[in-house]
């Protein structure tokens, strides 16, 4: 179970990265049904931490917190800077122990000093991507995915990459619910595409454009029905050919493929959290019936509906 978290900072820290972090694991999100993580903050010299923009942040505990961690999280610093051995070793054990390891953006060189990443693939923001490769050839670097989840080493690409790569543990041990909420809180989407089913798959709502936020809205309330793109245009006062081009160009992916993958995010929660039968989960989410929901199952998820369930049904976030 994924309880006590540990960040773990390091001089030249980057603000953005540690508060994404912080974010998603340090606040208390019980009350709208979310988890509550045993959060800490940690350095291996207690003490001011020099940011890379130039201010301090002040650090209490020292390492020893980090023994017991379910999560060792590294977020990005200045890279270059030296990496205290004992942070190294605490990457180490944690590793060997079975717990999580994250690192967020220049963070995953970190992992790759204490030697966590040989044999594994793994990512790093792109500014990085070819330094992380040629000092660390023992690891295969992808510098085209959002994050890479190895054996519970999971390696964020840039700033908000550490997002989805962190509400991808939260999601993998709590279930979707509980990374829906902690979405929902920060109004970012709970998953973006990452274009491989181990990576994480297109499911945002959160555009920039009033007519698509409305009618991603309305989608979302109507899984259920039918809603061909000619609906869906008029809806938005567009003709269908526009809006498949300004859906497209404004959430990165079809019409179709979005609506999709919003039905099998719902079809996960029921799973999760619900007794109902696969085919009325089916007909709830707007598959239509149980064999074309194990279809979309089998060819993003690469699990059937009634295997997600047996792994992952009646889920309690604490």
């Amino acid at each position: 179970m994924l309880q006590k978290i540990v960040c773990v900072t390091l001089p030249g820290l980057a603000p953005f990265e540690f508060g994404v972090i912080c974010e998603v694991f340090g606040i208390d999100r019980s009350a709208q049904g979310g988890p509550s993580f045993d959060f800490h903050v940690v350095a291996a010299e207690p003490g001011p931490i020099r940011t890379k923009i130039g201010f301090d942040i002040v650090v209490h505990d020292n390492l020893s917190a980090a023994v017991d961690a379910d999560l060792i999280a590294i977020p990005g610093y200045e890279k270059g800077e030296p990496v205290d051995p004992r942070v190294l070793q605490v990457v180490r054990d944690a590793e060997a122990r079975g717990a999580w390891v994250l690192s967020v953006c220049s963070g995953a060189f970190v992992l790759a000093q204490a030697g966590i990443l040989n044999g594994r693939r793994s990512t790093t923001h792109w500014m990085y991507t070819d330094a992380l490769a040629r000092s660390f050839p023992e690891t295969t670097v992808d510098p085209d995915v959002l994050f890479v989840d190895d054996s519970h080493v999971v390696t964020g690409a840039g700033t908000a990459a550490g997002i989805d790569a962190a509400l991808h543990i939260v999601r993998t041990e709590l279930g979707v619910t509980a990374a829906n909420v902690i979405a929902r809180r920060m109004v970012v989407p709970p998953q973006r595409d990452g274009g491989q089913s181990q990576y994480i798959e297109a499911s945002v709502v959160d555009c920039q454009n009033e007519s698509f936020a409305a009618v991603t809205e309305w989608m979302l309330r109507h899984l259920d029905q039918d809603l061909p793109v000619d609906l869906l245009a008029r809806k938005s006062l567009m003709s269908p050919r526009t809006f498949a081009r300004r859906f497209r160009a404004e959430l990165g992916t079809t019409p179709t493929r979005w609506l999709n993958r919003q039905r099998l995010l719902r079809a996960q929660e029921l799973l999760e959290d619900s007794s109902r039968s696969l085919e009325a989960i089916a007909v709830d989410t707007g598959f239509g019936g149980a064999a074309v929901m194990r279809h979309h199952f089998l060819q993003v998820l690469h699990t059937t509906p009634t295997a997600y369930r047996r792994a992952f049904g009646a889920r309690r976030v604490g």
